[in-house]
């Protein structure tokens, strides 16, 4: 009866083992800081690494958001074989699937972004038996766009400076030119005038 159950406490243990090495086999990598302008759109990259085959029907990919000032998340975005997007609230119409399992991208796209799209983002991803505890988390920052007059303004103050040092190089140029025409005349006239006293001491 021993023998019986140390040979189950064995097989227990060892299933044990590796499904703690199965779970521990998961990462996922996000970057943890970025910033998006304004009505455009920013893809949020997840990338993932499981010891286990990648499987269109088992892994799984969650997104969730947390607000600034917040400290409760809510589920935005699910993809498992087929896309879950948000029917209502804040991101629908704007979560879109960018990702491939099959290649370890759990990439979702954030179309029109807004100003109340700023704070947490976090990804989190499933490969049964192999799974992960800790989601990846991005930090999002939007930003005002630039008006197009703000972009005028620049563009005169570069073109600006470039036309006057343009200017200063010209007229630097040009002054050197004529100091050597100058130079050049002035001993041509000391030859002809050397020249001219040889002759006459002849």
């Amino acid at each position: 009866m021993s023998r019986i159950w140390i040979y189950l406490c064995s097989a227990l243990c060892a299933l044990v083992l590796s499904g703690v090495y199965q779970v521990k086999g998961m990462e996922v990598f996000t970057s943890s800081e970025l910033e998006a302008v304004n009505g455009t759109n920013v893809r949020l990259k997840c990338t993932f690494k499981s010891t286990l085959p990648l499987s269109e029907e088992r892994t799984s990919v969650s997104w969730s958001f947390k607000p600034l000032g917040k400290t409760t998340a809510e589920m935005i975005f699910h993809y498992q074989e087929i896309v879950y997007p948000p029917m209502d609230g804040l991101f629908k119409d704007h979560a879109v699937w960018s990702g491939d399992v099959m290649n370890g991208d759990g990439s979702i796209t954030l179309q029109d972004v807004q100003f109340n799209f700023n704070g947490t983002y976090s990804c989190q991803v499933r490969n049964p038996p192999d799974i992960q505890g800790f989601a990846s988390e991005i930090s999002l920052r939007v930003v005002q766009k630039v008006s197009f007059s703000e972009i005028g303004i620049l563009a005169i103050a570069v073109g600006g400076s470039i036309g006057f040092i343009l200017i200063i190089l010209t007229i630097y140029i040009i002054v050197r030119v004529f100091r050597r025409r100058d130079y050049d005349k002035g001993v041509e006239m000391e030859d002809h005038r050397s020249k001219e006293m040889l002759r006459e001491s002849e």
